[in-house]
């Protein structure tokens, strides 16, 4: 039979975890509203529990020892785990907006235009919209936790899990405005494209190397590069003529149906990247669930190739 472990108190990882953060008893003990001697009583539980110093301690201010290092990553491992596991199995109160997060451009492109018609078609609900950058949300970050009932994903190999939402397949587009700076014409070709500064969405302009190698023919041009973190922002300084921008086309489509951006010459080329919507396993109770996946499954675009 294996030996019983014995474990230290939760509330003294917590106490642990303050004093580690704040260097001070005196400010942990405001944070977690208890006296300094109550800390200090806490923290001398788990040196003890250890059998080693967990703190070098002076006049000003206390530091982790190396063992307090070790027993610290340990305690936010387990405080992360236990907070993950309460969310995952505390049923969201009923009361409150249905959560939705979602990266920063698909809300403010796609997701914006549209909440007023699932305002008309649901007047008695409310939704609370948490925006992310693009980088900042895979499935693996919507798998560990937060808040929100409903997360937007992207899978850059396609979907290959039934139990999301399939909401539309990327397609990559150039696009800019119908003229540029300078009164300039769009480019016709990528042999003009040479021309135009390149606009990326993203720091590691992915989008555009992954159009460009795709090209059956492409010359080889150095390319002026313009890059910015948010496709948004990638758009807009498309829509000022700045320049080409590199786009998934469900984030230009309505700027293109208004005319302030034009696809100026090439095919949209599929990447296999597919944008579903992920709920959470304990939020399906929420009076808002069933209306929210109704929504968004009537807004899904064609999946086939754009015409």
């Amino acid at each position: 039979m294996n030996k019983q472990l014995r474990v230290p108190s939760l509330q003294a990882l917590q106490t642990l975890v303050n004093v580690a953060e704040s260097n001070s008893f005196t400010d942990a003990a405001t944070r977690l509203h208890l006296t300094q001697s109550a800390v200090s009583r806490q923290i001398q539980q788990l040196e003890e529990h250890y059998a080693v110093p967990l703190f070098e301690r002076t006049s000003r201010r206390v530091s982790l020892t190396k063992q307090g290092r070790d027993v610290l990553d340990v305690a936010l491992e387990v405080l992360r785990s236990l907070g993950a596991l309460q969310e995952r199995l505390t049923p969201a109160p009923l009361d409150r907006p249905f959560r939705i997060r979602i990266f920063v451009s698909l809300a403010v492109r796609w997701l914006l235009p549209r909440l007023s018609a699932f305002y008309a078609a649901n007047p008695a609900l409310s939704l609370s919209i948490e925006t992310v950058g693009f980088e900042a949300m895979d499935l693996e970050d919507a798998e560990r936790g937060g808040d929100c009932d409903a997360y937007v994903v992207y899978l850059p190999k396609g979907l290959d899990e039934p139990a999301l939402t399939p909401l539309f397949d990327e397609y990559l587009i150039p696009v800019c405005a119908p003229r540029l700076e300078g009164n300039l014409a769009p480019p016709a070709s990528l042999d003009e494209l040479a021309g135009y500064a390149l606009i990326h969405g993203s720091p590691h302009g992915q989008e555009w190397s992954t159009w460009l190698q795709a090209q059956p023919d492409r010359p080889a041009h150095t390319y002026k590069n313009i890059l910015f973190n948010l496709d948004d922002l990638a758009l807009n300084a498309a829509a000022h003529g700045l320049g080409v921008a590199m786009t998934d086309l469900i984030l230009a489509q309505d700027a293109i149906d208004r005319g302030s951006l034009i696809v100026p010459f090439g095919e949209p080329l599929k990447t296999g990247g597919v944008y579903a919507l992920k709920l959470r396993d304990n939020r399906a109770a929420h009076p808002a669930c069933k209306a929210v996946l109704s929504w968004f499954e009537a807004q899904v675009e064609q999946r086939d190739c754009p015409k």
